[in-house]
């Protein structure tokens, strides 16, 4: 598509959405994300050609809507756009992408936008098995980092900082930095609990609502905490754990006990939830686990399902292998609303009465919705939405 082509669209859709926007910003609605995270080394360049030109029309979008002023377009960025060899006031921009970068810093500053970068010190954990567990928390590490004076007691700040520094040496010192996610995962990896998120997050949140920063820019923070639900259908190329990163379960129910500075002082769960029958489908207690067909069957469940509550240290780690095919089997069935084909694994699952949940893992049930015509992925996908909105205005 070329860059005029893609301009008109850009002004299409500014002009189609201008209503909407004029309507939002009296719930303040401030920024335009364009993408999410284009430059992620996996991505092997994708984006690098494309990026700039997609803000730049967006804003001008915006502009010919009359809404530059006050809403502005931005691009989130993961934190390995910048890098750093040891302290944070060695930080610059990663050596491959450094003039774009530099560019696009350049057409924020130009707009008055912020840049935007997305912070997980749980990826610090998750990549390196030496990483200090202390140092990804507020709390608890006993050899902090000395950068001229500034000290530095966890990731956070420091990876923080390291940004800082990388949009000083390149002329943009005073740049506001806007946090769009930061968050810890409750599953899917050894280290993605409910403790260490509860921790984490808790510790995020005291010192946001203290309105402490970081050593280089020490006033309160803009910050969106990642996330309020889990995706259980969300990409798990980068882990397991990507599917887990909510605050409350699928139900809309709390995962632990947070507080965030709103009128009840921690997280309220969805009212009036109805689940469907107290039923399970599970491997039927004569199957032979040498079957030919065990293997595809587990296959293709967790393919249409979410099984990542399977594996190493988990919270259903500790199930034997025929608690894992129940856990696929029965992940499978709830997903499409408990329909009888949904537990037809030939010779091998069986429907029961009796809840297989054993410790810290559940065995889910699906909850119903009253939207008539809607089966399967639809039905759940339909009921998150409503969901979002009604814990997303709780909050506030």
């Amino acid at each position: 598509m070329g860059f005029q082509e893609c301009f008109s669209i850009c002004l299409i859709w500014g002009s189609g959405h201008q209503d909407f926007f004029k309507q939002s910003l009296e719930v303040m609605l401030r920024y335009v994300a364009v993408g999410n995270e284009p430059f992620l080394s996996t991505y092997n360049g994708s984006f690098e050609a494309t990026t700039l030109p997609a803000l730049q029309n967006i804003q001008a979008a915006l502009v010919k809507a009359s809404l530059g002023n006050q809403v502005k377009v931005t691009v989130p960025l993961n934190a390995d756009v910048y890098q750093s060899a040891q302290v944070p006031s060695d930080g610059d921009f990663r050596q491959d992408i450094h003039d774009l970068m530099v560019q696009i810093v350049k057409f924020l500053s130009q707009n008055n936008a912020p840049f935007t970068v997305n912070i997980y010190p749980f990826i610090s954990l998750y990549a390196d098995p030496n990483f200090p567990v202390d140092y990804a928390f507020f709390n608890g590490f006993q050899s902090p980092i000395n950068d001229n004076g500034r000290i530095y007691d966890n990731v956070f700040d420091a990876n923080h900082d390291t940004l800082v520094w990388a949009l000083q040496k390149n002329g943009f010192g005073n740049m506001p930095i806007v946090v769009g996610e930061v968050g810890w995962p409750t599953d899917g990896d050894r280290n993605a609990n409910l403790q260490y998120a509860q921790r984490f997050n808790q510790g995020f949140m005291s010192r946001y609502m203290a309105g402490k920063g970081t050593p280089m820019r020490p006033g309160p923070m803009d910050a969106y905490l990642f996330s309020l639900l889990d995706e259980d259908f969300k990409s798990i190329q980068p882990g397991n754990f990507e599917r887990h990163w909510g605050l409350f379960y699928y139900d809309g129910q709390p995962k632990y006990q947070l507080n965030i500075g709103s009128r009840t002082n921690g997280l309220v769960g969805a009212n009036g939830i109805a689940y469907l029958g107290k039923k399970w489908c599970i491997l039927k207690p004569s199957a032979n686990l040498n079957d030919d067909q065990v293997a595809p069957s587990v296959s293709f469940a967790c393919q249409n399902a979410d099984c990542t509550s399977l594996g190493y240290q988990t919270s259903c780690g500790n199930l034997d292998v025929r608690g894992n095919i129940s856990f696929a089997f029965n992940s499978y069935y709830q997903v499409n609303d408990q329909i009888d084909s949904a537990c037809k694994f030939p010779g091998l699952s069986v429907v029961t009465d009796k809840d297989p949940s054993t410790g810290d893992c559940k065995f889910k049930i699906m909850i119903q919705t009253d939207s008539a015509g809607l089966h399967g992925n639809g039905r759940i996908w339909h009921l998150r939405i409503l969901l979002l909105a009604f814990l997303f205005f709780t909050l506030l």
